[in-house]
């Protein structure tokens, strides 16, 4: 059965704005952009190979679609030729198709049943990365089958959070767990049937 996995880094506390480089995201006055290029090693490359293996497509939010265009389709980059053959379909309501990256497509309509739908038209696995409003809505539902967490060993204080002070009860049990050569934790967490206490 197709699983929607979601693929984040975060910060100790919870921080997932602007991981990859300084100006990638300035919400909110966020000045600490690129907090986790300084813990890319090989491992971590190795992570995203073996994550792509069972990925059938992509589901971005609009910021997170555009912000990886650039730096995936056009600059390039180890995953540049997969990337751009995989679908990717993309949450938003201002942008209008024909999307710019090849194999891309609007995801129309109410978004927990578009995702329902997604996931009966394919055998392989749908990841997110990034799009923290998307995967805030998803978790919502109880649409999030599993969460690969590259946890960084520091904390910002600041910054766009993966869960906010809303955020859904869920529970997920630690499926493994990997480390790094530069302290970060890649943890694997699956949803559970069992409920929220």
């Amino acid at each position: 059965m197709t699983e929607i996995i979601v693929f984040l880094s975060v910060t100790l506390d919870g921080v997932m704005q602007g991981p990859g480089r300084p100006d990638e995201d300035r919400r909110g006055g966020f000045k600490r952009g690129g907090w986790a290029a300084p813990y890319a090693d090989e491992e971590t490359g190795k992570l995203a190979a073996e994550g792509m293996q069972t990925t059938g497509s992509m589901l971005l939010g609009r910021r997170t679609y555009e912000d990886l265009l650039p730096q995936w389709n056009k600059a390039g980059g180890p995953f540049k030729d997969m990337l751009n053959g995989m679908p990717k379909y993309v949450v938003s309501r201002t942008l209008k198709e024909p999307l710019p990256w090849p194999n891309s497509t609007l995801l129309g309509g109410e978004l927990t049943k578009a995702v329902a739908k997604l996931r009966k038209k394919d055998d392989r696995d749908i990841v997110i990365l990034g799009s923290g409003a998307v995967v805030r809505k998803l978790l919502a539902k109880r649409l999030v089958d599993q969460l690969i967490l590259l946890i960084h060993p520091l904390i910002l204080g600041d910054g766009q959070r993966l869960f906010d002070d809303t955020g859904p009860d869920a529970v997920f049990e630690l499926a493994g767990t990997r480390t790094t050569t530069t302290g970060v934790i890649a943890a694997t967490y699956r949803k559970t049937d069992r409920g929220p206490k």
